[in-house]
């Protein structure tokens, strides 16, 4: 018979995290029948850790290393639930989340794919905030316009259907970073999205991620401006507008604390260009005083420097 739910978790040098991962799963009040971890090229001995650990009750593939975006596809492949749902070997899940997303789903046939607010810890277990995913999409259904002004996606969160997954394929192996804000973008223009309210899962950060990358600007805005395009005519013109406003805003701000002036400058005219509203005007206007900031602080000579 066909599995209710899968999960898939991708890992990389992580026996001893994905241990806690996978016990999250386990400990579920609704039970998930198929755990698939998908090792992406560790050099560790996760394996055999995993093989001693859990036996049968997990399915352990390995592959040569090729980023969690390969990985986090491959486990998608593999999966034969009715739903799917992902874990990545550094978080885990509070033992009510399959129970609340599931019920959801089975309650709302009209949505593709459930999340759930995440609690954002610190290495040393301290929380340091609580994404909540109601602020980003304020209601159930379509979700669109919603999830264009803010694609931030935490993919432990995600439950969806396997016709989702069916429909709108995994995650796009071409990007280095933004792999997750597109595959949400992708889900959004054609799957309702849906909320369960409060925290279900525990993301760890501030230590080195999967993919060992930091974001990049370039990856960011051209899946958001091949969003906007793509949303055309779908969603109203001046809220496609504000998103890729808010897009730029953004990643200006970025380049700036990066040093990057040039590219500041560029995509502060673009969102110019699109009339920006309200906050989005004023972030735009304190650009140069940021800017200015940033320069006399590179000049300033470090501590310790000239004695």
């Amino acid at each position: 018979m066909r599995p209710e739910t899968s999960v898939i978790i991708p890992t990389w040098n992580r026996r001893d995290l994905v241990v806690r991962a996978i016990d999250s799963v386990l400990a579920q009040t609704r039970e998930v029948q198929e755990i698939i971890v998908v090792d992406d090229g560790s050099t560790d001995d996760t394996g055999e850790v995993l093989a001693q650990r859990y036996g049968k009750r997990i399915t352990y593939a390995a592959q040569a290393n090729a980023g969690v975006s390969a990985a986090r596809n491959r486990g998608l492949a593999m999966a034969s639930g009715r739903y799917l749902a992902l874990l990545d070997s550094d978080d885990v899940w509070l033992p009510e989340k399959t129970a609340r997303q599931v019920g959801f789903l089975e309650a709302h046939p009209d949505i593709g794919l459930v999340l759930c607010d995440v609690m954002r810890m610190a290495p040393d277990g301290s929380l340091i905030d609580v994404f909540d995913r109601r602020r980003q999409i304020p209601e159930d259904g379509p979700a669109l316009r919603w999830v264009l002004r803010d694609p931030a996606l935490a993919p432990l969160s995600v439950l969806m259907r396997r016709e989702v997954y069916e429909d709108v394929g995994g995650f796009d192996e071409s990007l280095r970073t933004a792999e997750d804000l597109d595959f949400h973008l992708r889900v959004a223009a054609r799957w309702g999205i849906g909320v369960v309210s409060g925290p279900l899962a525990r993301a760890l950060r501030g230590h080195d991620g999967l993919s060992a990358l930091a974001s990049t600007e370039d990856d960011y805005l051209a899946v958001m401006e091949r969003a906007a395009e793509a949303a055309k005519g779908t969603v109203p013109e001046d809220a496609r507008r504000q998103a890729l406003a808010t897009a730029y805003v953004k990643n200006a701000e970025s380049c700036v604390w990066r040093g990057r002036y040039g590219q500041a400058w560029e995509l502060g005219r673009k969102a110019w260009a699109l009339e920006p509203e309200g906050e989005l005007r004023r972030r735009l206007l304190r650009l140069p005083m940021m800017a200015g900031k940033r320069a006399v602080r590179a000049m300033l000579p470090r501590a310790g420097e000239g004695r």
